[in-house]
């Protein structure tokens, strides 16, 4: 309730005071929006990390691999591959550019749409995303899945469903070619 009031009065146009900012530290909410956060940031640095180390990719080029692999095809229209990686959108054009030259995607044009382009899997990128995947999917056991009990998982996968729900994407929701 508390949270809701300071929420309000910002929202309003009044400033927060010091000593109502001050006790929002102790809300629950806040702490797990925080914890939430830094513990996002350091598994996925971790992530990163191993995946550069023992295969020479980065997460940004394993997650287009992975959105690609499981598409229908293995091709997306760009803005529908912007709306599902999981990291910056807005380096995607740069960075397909480089995946293409490393021979990992290619663009296809959009036979009903002149101003839409797709990336598509190629069978090196797909022989890529095979060989990564297994450290991957360790990375994520060890750093994430096996500090979980599966009631927990559950719930997590509940609490984060309910927060996603509403905050679907237009991109996401649009028919592909």
């Amino acid at each position: 309730m508390f949270l809701q009031l300071v929420y309000r009065r910002a929202y309003s146009g009044g400033v927060p005071e010091l000593a109502e900012v001050d006790q929002l530290k102790d809300d629950d909410r806040l702490t797990a929006w925080r914890l939430f956060l830094e513990s996002y940031r350091r598994v996925l640095d971790t992530l990163d990390d191993e995946l550069q180390s023992e295969r020479g990719l980065s997460l940004a080029w394993f997650d287009v691999l992975v959105q690609l692999f499981n598409a229908p095809d293995h091709r997306l229209r760009m803005n529908q591959l912007a709306s599902r990686i999981l990291l910056s959108k807005s380096g995607l054009t740069r960075l397909v550019d480089r995946m293409e030259a490393a021979g990992l995607v290619e663009r296809a044009s959009s036979p009903t749409d002149r101003r839409g382009s797709f990336a598509v899997l190629t069978p090196r990128g797909e022989g890529v995303f095979r060989d990564a995947f297994p450290v991957h999917l360790d990375g994520i056991h060890k750093h994430f899945a096996r500090h979980l009990t599966a009631a927990e998982a559950r719930t997590l996968a509940k609490v984060f469903e309910k927060i996603r729900g509403p905050l679907t994407s237009a991109a996401e929701c649009a028919p592909p070619d």
